[in-house]
């Protein structure tokens, strides 16, 4: 066991302290005395100089591949082992990953709603302005391991990334994305919502990656190697780790398609309340046109089920897995295939 310590004020954290170290951070609660209590572990590698990388789990709480690929890798690595500077948060929105849910129950924020935070607003607001001023700056490498959680949809296994103008920083983020392994690297759209992590850090010119590693509020364990895996390629690849690069599903015929979903057409909401019926499994080929599922809606017993055909050529990187499916709800993602 290592030992643990309680930080009420942050500017007091020595980032640059040599070795492994253990903190949970106190953000007090807006409406009552006591504090949320955030971990995170620093660790300066004494093998050397190096870059610094920091790795987010449960940005959302009820997604768990990346709370434990994170939390495994806090106790894991040796620093002295280790290049550079790592920095693992494995639990960010803490309150919401006691209770399981996307949304803090603290103050019903969404911590991927939040940046670049508010040092005077609620508690989502104050730890998501803890990372933009305090974790940000100190590191070169933003990973911030996501999955679909209870919201009912299925995710083909990608890390992720938005397109971004600077083409270096792009061409990276390529490379980088790809030693998860996933069949899929996504470019995904910007305009499906602001304040996310990953927004923050790529205008800050970090390498940034993000990714869908499991889905329903469990823990996939293809997904979690995927994540676990995948962080250890990424210190290997900037040299903070020693040892080669790792498949992790070395059985897949084909290196990670790098595809985009980057308009906001790309995500067909439902046209109606229903109960999906897939006819593929995600990170399936379907042509424009093709039959991809049907809607059922049990409330008109006259109607038959509504036909869903795919809008164009591609992968389906999503679609519904839990029922029912509301109006509106993001159906179904079709991403085209890119050049790198």
């Amino acid at each position: 066991m290592l030992s643990v310590q309680t930080v009420h004020y942050h500017d007091s954290i020595d980032f640059n302290r040599p070795g492994k170290h253990l903190y949970e951070l106190a953000f007090h609660y807006d409406g009552e005395w006591g504090n949320a209590l955030v971990p995170m572990a620093v660790i300066n590698g004494q093998a050397g100089p190096g870059p610094g990388l920091v790795a987010f789990g449960g940005t959302h709480g009820d997604e768990y591949e990346g709370q434990l690929a994170v939390w495994r890798l806090m106790h894991e690595l040796d620093p002295a082992e280790l290049c550079g500077r790592v920095i693992l948060m494995p639990r960010l929105n803490t309150p919401a990953c006691v209770a399981g849910t996307r949304e803090s129950p603290r103050d019903g924020a969404n911590m991927n709603r939040a940046f670049p935070g508010n040092p005077r607003g609620s508690l989502t607001a104050r730890i998501a302005h803890f990372v933009t001023t305090a974790v940000l700056p100190r590191v070169e490498v933003v990973l911030d391991i996501h999955a679909a959680g209870r919201g009912g949809q299925q995710f083909a296994l990608c890390s992720s990334f938005h397109e971004v103008p600077n083409p270096t920083q792009r061409a990276e983020m390529v490379q980088v994305a790809s030693l998860f392994d996933t069949p899929f690297v996504l470019i995904y759209s910007s305009e499906m919502a602001s304040g996310l992590l990953t927004d923050q850090a790529e205008a800050m010119g970090k390498i940034t990656i993000g990714g869908e590693f499991g889905h329903s509020g469990g823990v996939l364990r293809q997904g979690l190697a995927h994540a676990y895996q995948g962080i250890k390629n990424v210190l290997r690849h900037y040299g903070m780790l020693a040892g080669p690069i790792e498949r992790v599903d070395p059985h897949r015929g084909h290196p990670p398609r790098l595809v985009a979903a980057t308009s906001l057409e790309d995500y067909l909401p439902a046209p109606i309340s229903g109960y999906f019926e897939p006819i593929h499994e995600v990170g399936a080929a379907v042509g424009s046109g093709e039959l991809v599922g049907r809607l059922y809606d049990f409330a008109y017993i006259g109607a038959p089920p509504l036909e869903v055909r795919s809008p164009r050529d591609g992968y389906i990187l999503l679609q519904p897995f839990a029922a029912p499916t509301s109006k509106g709800d993001t159906m179904l993602v079709i991403a085209r295939e890119v050049g790198p």
